[in-house]
C-alpha cells in the first residue's frame, strides 16, 4: 500500500473528483489564472548548495532528491491548479489533492518518505500555494509577537520579550519580495524602487513594515508586529508584573475622571497594550475617536470611530496625515480623542484638543523617560515651525497633560511601568512634575532575570480633589505605603 493511499480514505470520493476538476492544464492550452501567475515564481525555500555539499554520502543524495521533489511538486501544482476554484474547498481537501500530486511524482524521484516527512512536505506545499510560504508557521505561532526578517537567510522572532533566531529561510531575495508583495496585495499599498518602503496593516490587524533596495543594502528588511488575538486587561497586566495594585487603582481613577494621559516608552515597550487596557475604564456613554498612522488600537469599547492616515498615491498626491484626521475629528463631536502615536506636527492639534474640552484624551509618544516625553513634545512643536515663547509653550503643555506613564522593556524582556508622574503646572518657564510611583530595580539574577519592586513615593496625588468630584476617590494608603 502506498504512503498516500490513506488520502482517498480521508476524503469522500466525490469531493476528490471535484477537486481534481479544478486543475487547469497549460499543457492542453488552458492559460493559468491571474492568481497562479501572481505566485508562479514563489519557489519553495530549500537548503543552499553549501548545506547539501556538507552532508555525507547517502544523506546528501537523499536531501538533493527531497529538494527536487519539492520543486517538482510546487511547479506541478502551480501549473495545474485553478487557485480561484480551490478557494471553495477545505484545507484537508486541498492537502489531499497535493498528496495525490506527490504520489504521482515519487517514482520519478525514487525517494521514500516517512509519514511525518510526508505530512510536513504537504503542509509546506499548502502554505506556498495558498498562504505565505515560510511565514505561515510563524504567523500561526501564538508565542511569537514580532517577526523580524533581515534578508532571505535570517529570520528572527520575539517571544516573551526576547529576540531569537529561527531556522526559517527564504530561497532567495526574489522569493522574499514575492511573499511581501503577496501580503501587500490586499492592503492597497505599493512597494517598489520608486517607493522602497511601506507601512501597512494586514486584514487580521498585524502591522507590517518593509524596506527594499536601494535603501536596504543587504536584502529586504521586514518587520511584522502580530496583533494579539485577545487584548490584555489591566488586571492581566497587573498579574504579569508590569505594575502593582496601587498603580492600577490610580490609573483606573485617572481614566474614569477624564485626566489627559500620555504613555511614553521605547519601541516594543508596551505603550499600545497599556492604552488598550486603560480604555476599558472609559464611560460607556462617551464617544471616542481614534487616529493612527497604521491602525493597531483595539479599544475595549463599542462607541468608537476609527481613522487612519493615508500615504500619497503614485503621483505624490492624496496624502491624509494624522494632523488632517485630528482636525476633522474635532468637528465630529468626540468626548475623547485617542491618538495612537504622536510623532510630528499633529502634536499641536493634540494639545489644542486636550485644552479645549476633550478631557480624558490619550496618546503615546516615543521617549526615554517621563520628563523626556515633555521635551520631545517641545521639539516636535519647534520642528513644525511654530514660533511660541518657551514659557507660553510649557504652560500650554502643563495645562493639557495631566499624567505621564513611562513603560520600558527590561533586559530580561519583561515590561514594567517604570514611573507614573503628574504634570502639576509651571514655575516661571520650568515645567513642574511630581512622581507618584516608580519601579526600583534591585538586582539581576544569574539567569538574567531583573528583580525589583514598585515603590510609592509617599506624595499624595495633585488630583485628589478632582477624583473626589468625580466620585472616584482613592484611599490615601495607596500613596503612603512603602511598596511591594
Amino acid at each position: 500500500m502506498s504512503i498516500f493511499d490513506d488520502f482517498n480514505e480521508d476524503a469522500p470520493g466525490d469531493k476528490v473528483v471535484r477537486l481534481a476538476d479544478t486543475r487547469t492544464s497549460s499543457r492542453h492550452g488552458t492559460p493559468p489564472d491571474s492568481q497562479t501567475e501572481q505566485i508562479a515564481g514563489a519557489a519553495l525555500p530549500r537548503p543552499s548548495a553549501s548545506d547539501i555539499a556538507h552532508e555525507p554520502g547517502s544523506g546528501q543524495e537523499r536531501r538533493r532528491k527531497l529538494v527536487e521533489l519539492r520543486q517538482a511538486a510546487h511547479s506541478e501544482l502551480l501549473d495545474t491548479f485553478n487557485l480561484s476554484a480551490l478557494m471553495q474547498f477545505s484545507e484537508d481537501e486541498i492537502k489531499s489533492e497535493i498528496g495525490n500530486v506527490l504520489h504521482g511524482l515519487l517514482p520519478k524521484t525514487a525517494v521514500a518518505l516517512s509519514r511525518s516527512e510526508r505530512d510536513q512536505l504537504i503542509t509546506e506545499l499548502y502554505y506556498e500555494v495558498m498562504g505565505l510560504g515560510p511565514l505561515e508557521v510563524l504567523l500561526k505561532d501564538d508565542t511569537v509577537s514580532d517577526i523580524l526578517i533581515n534578508g532571505p537567510e535570517q529570520v528572527m522572532v520575539e517571544r516573551f520579550g526576547i529576540i531569537e533566531e529561527t531556522d526559517v529561510q527564504f530561497q532567495s531575495e526574489s522569493h522574499l519580495r514575492r511573499i511581501v508583495q503577496k501580503i501587500l496585495a490586499g492592503t492597497g499599498r505599493r512597494l517598489d524602487e520608486s517607493v522602497p518602503y511601506v507601512d501597512a496593516r494586514l486584514p487580521e490587524g498585524s502591522r507590517l513594515n518593509a524596506v527594499i533596495s536601494p535603501i536596504a543594502l543587504d536584502g529586504t528588511l521586514v518587520s511584522i508586529r502580530k496583533r494579539r488575538r485577545e487584548q490584555l486587561s489591566l488586571e492581566q497586566i497587573e498579574f504579569n508584573g508590569t505594575l502593582d495594585a496601587r498603580m492600577a487603582a490610580y490609573l483606573r481613577a485617572a481614566v474614569a475622571s477624564r485626566l489627559n494621559i500620555v504613555v511614553s516608552g521605547g519601541t516594543g515597550s508596551g505603550k499600545s497594550t497599556m492604552l488598550n487596557a486603560l480604555s476599558a475604564f472609559i464611560g460607556k456613554r462617551e464617544r471616542i475617536l481614534t487616529i493612527e498612522d497604521t491602525a493597531e488600537l483595539d479599544l475595549q469599547l463599542k462607541h468608537v470611530g476609527r481613522m487612519e492616515s493615508r500615504p500619497p498615491n503614485v503621483e505624490g498626491k492624496g496624502a491624509v496625515t494624522q494632523r488632517d484626521c485630528l482636525r476633522n475629528a474635532l468637528r465630529m463631536r468626540p468626548d475623547r480623542i485617542i491618538v495612537g502615536e504622536t510623532r510630528g506636527e499633529e502634536v499641536i492639534d493634540m494639545l489644542q484638543a486636550m485644552n479645549t474640552g476633550h478631557n480624558g484624551s490619550m496618546t503615546t509618544i516615543h521617549a526615554n523617560s517621563a520628563r523626556d516625553a515633555t521635551l520631545r513634545i517641545e521639539n516636535m512643536i519647534a520642528m513644525a515651525g511654530i514660533e511660541i515663547p518657551l514659557a507660553a509653550l510649557r504652560r500650554q503643555i502643563a495645562s493639557a497633560m495631566h499624567v505621564i506613564i513611562h513603560v520600558e522593556r527590561l533586559q530580561d524582556g519583561a515590561r514594567k511601568v517604570m514611573s507614573i508622574q503628574e504634570v502639576i503646572g509651571c514655575e516661571g518657564d520650568v515645567l513642574t512634575m511630581q512622581e507618584l510611583f516608580y519601579f526600583n530595580q534591585e538586582d539581576i539574577t544569574p539567569e538574567g532575570r531583573v528583580e525589583g519592586r514598585f515603590v510609592s513615593v509617599g506624595v499624595p496625588s495633585f488630583f485628589v480633589e478632582h477624583f473626589r468630584r468625580w466620585n472616584v476617590g482613592l484611599p490615601d494608603t495607596i500613596f503612603s505605603e512603602a511598596g511591594t
